[in-house]
């Protein structure tokens, strides 16, 4: 029997949530029709913050903001070296508010404070990284096209970017999207997820600080039908950059179709881990608990699929099973913490629903499995389900939460069609010890990413 977990309330609980007003052509509005979204802390139960909730007319706003900025503003118009400085103020802004940052999105999102903190330090890498391409822009020219004509290519800003992030790592991903268009002279419109907007509007005021201009970047809360699709379709948005689901990706790019807007996504995954007799075990054991339960499962590239050779499944499962039992699940700001809370109550339905279901189809709960009891917020204790057969729903969708499926293997054409049957093909892992066992796995996955004797790193 698990003993209840006790989730310590901090000082926030007994403070006024935190508002936020929407951020467009540098100042902070209320929404048009003066709503508004309080998000509750999914690791606590209380509110936590309180954004403006843009509609469709504030959509309009931002964007007319972030088109007159880029056609008669000053930013696409600098030199490189002046963007890249005010990049680098931001950079360092966000290293001055680290902690602050860290703790909304742990407050949030229900991640791991300790996590949290990982994550703002490398967003502000990238923020740096950014800034050095921003002094690097360049052309090219060619001489193939006869003694009197010279071809060039040039390198120019495309204009308005609509970003909408998901709510997973909220800091992060936004700044894996908005330094490079900033860095390149675009304007943005970014969306953060509904659930998770209080560490971008913090980043909207390091930028005004840094000394970025006015309407150069503008920040709407809301939902996506009111906030996200107006984005999309608007005719003076040049490109969409979106990460999220592949339901609203498919979406997404058939509105941008329509006016052939440039088109960026990273969707959703369901990767497996393969591992080998050769490997080394101990490494790919602790591998696949990272993989299955980082980030409580809430991971587009979580190793959700362990796929094991079957002269090894019954040693190497109970290795995953001993160390998956020592992953502290508890309250997301105990910097102890590995694994936090679900990040939202709905969502843990729909987890628990899969593994109701698996069992149903004839799965084994091998470990977890179970919601945990808790004075406050939602957890799920980390779960591995073996007897998992190719047609269950959960070998083949996206479950989003801390649940392992395992499929065994005798030969290596049996891995690779495990590994291939799913709609997704975001990434993979191997585990051998044979180089041409690595590289047979690598090239026959169909995936964007295949991690060799690691995951995730």
């Amino acid at each position: 029997m698990i003993a209840p977990l006790n989730i310590a309330m901090p000082a926030e609980a007994s403070q006024a949530p935190k508002a936020y007003k929407l951020l467009i052509d540098g100042k902070h509005v209320d929404a048009r029709d003066g709503r508004s979204i309080e998000r509750a802390s999914p690791g606590h139960g209380f509110v936590v913050s309180r954004y403006a909730q843009a509609g469709t007319a504030d959509v309009e706003a931002a964007v007319l903001a972030a088109h007159t900025a880029f056609e008669t503003g000053p930013w696409p118009r600098m030199k490189a070296s002046e963007r890249a400085a005010v990049l680098l103020r931001a950079a360092d802004l966000i290293e001055t508010r680290l902690e602050e940052i860290a703790r909304l999105d742990a407050l949030e999102s229900g991640k791991p404070i300790a996590q949290a903190r990982g994550e703002i330090g490398g967003a502000i890498d990238i923020w740096r990284y950014a800034t050095s391409l921003a002094r690097t822009l360049h052309g090219e020219s060619y001489a193939n096209l006869g003694d009197d004509m010279l071809g060039v290519v040039l390198r120019e800003p495309i204009g308005v970017v609509s970003i909408i992030t998901p709510w997973n790592f909220p800091f992060l991903i936004v700044s894996q999207k908005l330094p490079f268009a900033l860095a390149a002279g675009c304007t943005a419109v970014v969306k953060p997820s509904e659930m998770t907007s209080a560490s971008t509007f913090v980043l909207g005021d390091i930028l005004l600080e840094a000394g970025l201009p006015v309407g150069v970047v503008n920040i709407l809360a809301g939902f996506g039908a009111d906030v996200g699709a107006p984005m999309v379709s608007h005719p003076l948005v040049e490109m969409v950059s979106f990460t999220g689901s592949t339901r609203v990706g498919k979406m997404t790019m058939a509105t941008a179709s329509n006016s052939l807007k440039k088109v960026s996504m990273e969707l959703g995954g369901k990767n497996g881990q393969i591992v080998f007799p050769d490997a080394d075990l101990e490494a790919a054991a602790d591998a696949a608990v990272f993989g299955g339960f980082f980030n409580a499962g809430e991971c587009c590239n979580a190793g959700s699929r362990l796929i094991v050779h079957e002269a090894i499944a019954d040693d190497f499962l109970n290795t995953v099973k001993a160390l998956s039992r020592k992953v502290r699940v508890g309250d997301p700001l105990d910097d102890r913490t590995k694994v936090g809370a679900m990040i939202s109550a709905d969502h843990m339905e729909k987890v628990a629903g899969y593994v109701k279901a698996a069992k149903t189809d004839g799965g084994n709960v091998f470990a977890g499995g179970a919601r945990l009891a808790s004075n406050a917020g939602q957890y799920l204790d980390p779960t591995i389900i073996r007897n998992v057969t190719e047609d269950m729903a959960i070998a083949r969708e996206e479950v989003f939460g801390p649940v392992l499926s395992v499929l065994t293997f005798e030969t290596i054409e049996k891995a690779l069609h495990i590994a291939n049957n799913t709609p997704y093909g975001l990434s993979a892992g191997v585990w051998s010890a044979s180089i041409d066992t690595c590289m047979s796995v690598a090239r026959g996955v169909r995936s964007g990413t295949v991690w060799v004797n690691t995951f995730m790193e």
